[in-house]
């Protein structure tokens, strides 16, 4: 964990025009989902979700973040302008051909660029009638998101948001993955710094005015350990139980945190 200090070297606080870059980004990315939102039923391949959310984030002028997307050389580009996965798959699920089933729960991520400047959201749904657990699964993790981003104020501490998700998710009996973490964002669609879901609170960097966070809980079901599936990107729940994954790009200010997305 970082040591307590002010030093912010490493991120980048945001000018009021990257900001707003960010929050049209962030505008067109909340229309996309919207629109696979309404679309989700069983039936309905992910496949044709990627189709609907590229020829809306294309649309409206702007370019899908993670097609091609290679964060390291021994990684395939990804393929895809949206991540799509199902039920115990965490983050990063490619879209294929796969129908959707009643009772599915699927959790879809979204990144569109303006100008260069980058927005990231994610969100869980299910699909048709899904069981009491999934649900509250569901709305948990939104929940322990919005716990997070109340903390992402001027003069608040990094892992403020850290714990504030991790207390709120295991206080409802769920575990909070560790391997996967949020993420500064702005020119580059990962900058610093990493924003781990769990932690003490009252470290690592002080919050100021200008820095943006993709902020994304993810919460399992049973254990908080992953594993990754031969593709190379899809990450899943080391023991095949159901994962949810909530996530919004926001902007501190001076009168507290925006969520641009």
């Amino acid at each position: 964990m970082t040591p307590r200090n002010d030093n912010t070297k490493g991120i980048n606080v945001k000018s009021p025009r990257e900001i707003s870059l960010m929050r049209e980004a962030g505008r067109i990315i909340a229309e996309a989902k919207s629109a696979v939102k309404d679309a989700l039923a069983p039936g309905v391949t992910s496949t044709e979700m990627d189709a609907l959310a590229e020829e809306i984030i294309k649309k409206r002028g702007a370019i899908p973040s993670f097609k091609g997307y290679q964060p390291s050389p021994h990684m395939p580009p990804f393929p895809a302008t949206i991540c799509f996965s199902f039920n115990e798959e965490i983050v990063h699920g490619i879209p294929s051909d796969r129908k959707m089933q009643d009772g599915d729960i699927v959790s879809v991520d979204f990144g569109a660029i303006v100008e260069g400047y980058h927005g990231d959201s994610a969100f869980t749904a299910g699909v048709g009638l899904v069981t009491d657990t999934a649900q509250k699964l569901i709305d948990v993790t939104a929940e322990s998101l919005f716990a997070g981003i109340a903390k992402a104020t001027p003069g608040s501490r990094l892992t403020d948001i850290s714990n504030a998700i991790q207390v709120y998710a295991e206080a409802e009996g769920f575990s909070v993955v560790r391997e996967y973490v949020g993420h500064g964002i702005g020119r580059a669609l990962h900058e610093e710094p990493q924003i781990p879901n769990y932690g003490s609170p009252g470290r690592g960097p002080l919050l100021k005015e200008g820095m943006v966070f993709a902020i994304e809980p993810m919460l399992n079901i049973g254990t908080w350990k992953t594993k990754i599936m031969p593709d190379g990107w899809t990450v899943v729940t080391e023991d095949g139980k159901l994962s949810a994954h909530s996530e919004h790009t926001v902007a501190i200010t001076s009168e507290g945190p925006e969520v641009l997305t």
